[in-house]
């Protein structure tokens, strides 16, 4: 008789444990405790919208595949991703991001003069965009920013440098990193 005791005693105890437990998981959900959340080595499905000064849109993948990221593996500009952290699944948030935290500021030494006669000459036009490899096999992008005479200034700066970027993102999804 004690041992059935003891068992319906033990069991009851299991009960309420368990009870406890499940009513302390249902109140952490409802405070968004254990929502997943941005941190280091989670993978982040967002959307976005990318807009300058001017607010004309410069890219978006609204509507689209989302980017996948690895966050704090620097995949996207610093700005972005430290403005992601922390964030939960479905929430938005406008970000300003300086040219120091996006693609730099404009570097002068990034300009080059070249031999006109190395440019095609319907590629001779401010703004246009050349492909070409260093002497170290790199595909390089650089754009025409000025014509001369008998030469032609290219800008190996990426296009968005120097710029201040307005970003709108929304966290569609944060994961484990399976790689990890």
């Amino acid at each position: 008789m004690r041992r059935t005791y003891l068992f319906f005693a033990l069991s009851a105890w299991s009960a309420v444990l368990l009870f406890l437990t499940v009513a302390a998981c249902a109140g952490n959900q409802k405070k968004g405790a254990s929502a997943m959340t941005v941190s280091n080595g989670k993978q982040v499905s967002l959307e976005y919208t990318l807009k300058l000064d001017d607010q004309l849109v410069v890219d978006t993948n609204v509507g689209r595949k989302p980017l996948k990221v690895t966050q704090g593996s620097h995949q996207i500009i610093p700005g972005v991703e430290k403005a992601l952290e922390g964030m939960a699944v479905g929430e938005n948030k406008k970000v300003t991001v300086a040219p120091t935290e996006g693609y730099g500021t404009v570097d002068p030494k990034a300009f080059q003069e070249i031999d006109k006669k190395m440019v095609p000459a319907e590629a001779q036009k401010v703004g246009t965009q050349l492909e070409g490899k260093t002497e170290d096999g790199r595909t390089v992008f650089p754009r025409i920013s000025e014509v001369k005479n008998d030469t032609v200034v290219l800008d190996f700066n990426h296009p968005l440098a120097g710029k201040t970027l307005y970003f709108d993102v929304k966290v569609l999804d944060v994961a484990y990193d399976p790689a990890k």
